[in-house]
């Protein structure tokens, strides 16, 4: 596996809960074993209680890996996921296993051992490499927080002008819609204001510096 792609699991765990919305699927061991790409890697194997007030703290602190990324505060983004990956360290491995060539033979690639104590440890040392290739190779600015509220669901921008804006496609219709919706009360506004003769007779006229005089009756 290409390990960016690793960066996958971080953007699916700060994803598990949605705090504008106050909704947190991680509430529980077999939902602890579904963020890891395969229920029987020994890593979600490893699950237990305790992970899920574990992997909720990770989350907060992976989500602010993001949100000073996308706030535009690179530094403290990469020093914030710099500290997780100092706590939760990584062995690499090479290893050929079901990557062959045309003759059979292993291509051999860098691999993360799935060695760590804990379900806890494996996915966020996984997550926070994935990321922190996926930042060096592509820019801490292709790390974004979706526009569309109330949504803010983290993602990778892969686009090639780097325009993402939109956790998913039906939040970026749902953005879309809603201005294009506030730009028709804003018109239907503006000509009701332009049209409307209640309003000449709200009130005198005034200038730029008070009332307009009454011309002179004797004039």
């Amino acid at each position: 596996m290409e390990l960016a792609l690793y960066a996958d699991f971080a953007v699916r765990l700060v994803n598990s809960e949605e705090p504008e919305r106050g909704t947190d699927t991680l509430v529980s061991v077999d939902a602890v074993r579904a963020l890891f790409s395969s229920p029987a890697s020994r890593g979600a194997q490893l699950a237990e209680p305790a992970d899920v007030p574990r992997l909720r703290s990770v989350r907060a602190r992976l989500r602010a890996v993001f949100e000073a990324a996308a706030g535009g505060d690179e530094v403290a983004g990469v020093n914030l996921l710099n500290a997780l990956m100092v706590e939760y360290p990584v062995s690499p491995l090479v290893s050929g296993h079901d990557h062959l060539d045309e003759s059979g033979r292993p291509r051999w690639h860098l691999h993360l051992a799935d060695n760590a104590p804990s379900a806890t440890a494996t996915f966020t040392a996984v997550a926070c490499m994935g990321l922190a290739i996926h930042l060096t190779e592509l820019g801490a600015d292709r790390l974004g927080i979706c526009q569309a509220a109330p949504c803010r669901n983290a993602y990778l921008d892969t686009s090639t002008n780097r325009s993402r804006r939109y956790c998913s496609d039906r939040c970026a219709t749902r953005a879309n819609v809603a201005a294009y919706r506030a730009r028709k009360r804003q018109e239907a506004a503006a000509a009701l204001a332009g049209t409307d003769p209640g309003t000449a007779a709200a009130g005198p006229a005034t200038t730029a510096t008070g009332p307009a005089t009454a011309p002179d009756a004797g004039a």
